[in-house]
């Protein structure tokens, strides 16, 4: 299948990458960090994409850990695997900041780049979000899956963002930068502590607060919220306010150039349609739910960094925006087959009849659909990734993970080759 058409690849040419990151933590202390003490580490001659590949990497040996001492989400690992994921990702952070230097250093700053990065970003969502569900013994359920809710819609309304303003904004307070730290710390404090059973405390209690203040008295409910229930309810306030500032952003930058800013909120709608199904296909399918979640999870991972891959790439060669994603119909196929059974039980005796038979039921033949879209997914997003990367490849003449034309100083044609022979962007 053919996802960008030649018409439209000489739009490349005009890619110019531009952001603006607000971070205090990144301006004064971070990228000093970089580009004073870690990019020395690299030499001249490795690409920049690779760079990110393999800080990538470390994300997915934590994950293999995880699966390995903690499938089901709700036990403790060895203190050394919580450790391990600290360090990990934090070593994904710094590869992933790095590799923007060593574009820059290198000369080989380009459109490319941009999807690379936003890509493999994308699959690190859904993965940090497995990891920090074993690091709290979320388990399996609606939890683990509320905080996937909020990772991939962070990242989808980023992706949203920077396609209508052409600006990738971070906040002061961001999940690239302060987020990826606040999770090392709860990684190492949770090796530290013992554990990932800590979290499950009441955190007022745990802390010293007394139920009884004086003459006010806190509700039973309030008082044993857990860690990891604090840490929720401060999360989804960041999610509210990052949404609320992309959607000003957007709105600003079209009606600056004289659009209707109505049209660019539509974008967010496929988002939420899938998300309908994927509460409905959960909820109509417990044993899903509570028993094969982390695939699940894997599965609504790579749906939303497929719609975040088609527009970036819509970014890039100035397509129209990307609303549909083909990935949604085995879900929808699925909650229309979970559908029926529940509606012959619940419906009430005058429309008992808008029920039908599941054609898959509820037991291994439903699990064995589960992970069928998971390979569906698998393969419709690597084609879509290796196809994109071929043709920008091809057209730019340029190769992903080695440099095919190291820039040499003086040479006849620098400037254009800066421009054209380019595999990676960033700040």
């Amino acid at each position: 299948m053919v996802y960008v058409r030649q018409e439209y690849l000489p739009n490349l040419r005009q890619y110019k990458y531009s952001s603006v990151d607000h971070s205090l933590l990144s301006k004064y202390v971070l990228k000093p960090f970089y580009t004073n003490v870690v990019i020395k580490c690299f030499p001249m001659s490795i690409a920049p994409n690779l760079i990110t590949l393999t800080g990538f990497m470390f994300v997915v040996a934590n994950f293999l850990t995880l699966l390995w001492y903690n499938p089901t989400l709700d036990q403790d690992c060895p203190i050394w695997v919580y450790y391990s994921w600290a360090a990990g990702l934090f070593l994904y952070q710094t590869f992933d900041a790095v590799d923007g230097t060593q574009a820059r250093r290198t000369h080989q700053s380009g459109p490319l780049g941009e999807l690379f990065d936003h890509g493999v970003d994308a699959l690190n969502t859904s993965l940090e979000v497995l990891l920090f569900a074993g690091s709290q013994n979320m388990g399996q359920g609606w939890k683990t899956v509320a905080t996937l809710f909020a990772s991939l819609l962070t990242f989808y309304v980023q992706t949203w963002d920077e396609y209508h303003t052409k600006t990738l904004t971070l906040g002061i307070v961001n999940g690239p930068v302060e987020g990826i730290l606040v999770l090392v710390g709860v990684y190492a404090l949770t090796g530290f502590l013992g554990g990932a059973h800590f979290w499950q405390q009441s955190m007022l209690r745990t802390i010293g607060v007394p139920q009884t203040l004086g003459a006010l008295q806190i509700p039973s409910s309030f008082y044993e919220l857990s860690f990891t229930e604090w840490y929720m309810v401060q999360g989804a306030l960041m999610l509210v306010y990052n949404t609320v500032e992309s959607a000003r952003n957007v709105i600003r930058a079209r009606r600056a150039r004289g659009d209707r800013s109505r049209y660019a909120l539509l974008g967010l709608v496929p988002f939420f349609f899938t998300w309908t199904l994927v509460v409905l296909y959960l909820a109509l399918q417990p044993n899903i739910l509570h028993n094969h979640l982390v695939p699940f999870v894997l599965f609504a991972g790579i749906v939303n960094a497929y719609s975040v891959g088609q527009m970036i790439t819509a970014h890039l060669v100035k397509l129209d925006y990307p609303y549909w994603n083909v990935l949604v119909l085995p879900l929808a196929w699925g909650v229309a087959d979970s559908l029926g059974p529940w509606l012959q039980q619940h419906a009430p005796a005058p429309l008992d009849w808008l029920g039908w038979p599941s054609a898959l039921g509820g037991g291994v033949y439903q699990v064995a659909f589960m992970f069928c879209m998971l390979g569906m997914a698998v393969g419709v997003y690597g084609s879509f990734v290796v196809d994109v990367i071929v043709t920008i490849c091809d057209y730019l003449d340029i190769w992903c993970l080695t440099i095919k034309h190291p820039y040499v100083e003086g040479r006849d044609g620098d400037k254009s080759m800066q421009i054209n022979s380019g595999n990676k962007k960033k700040q």
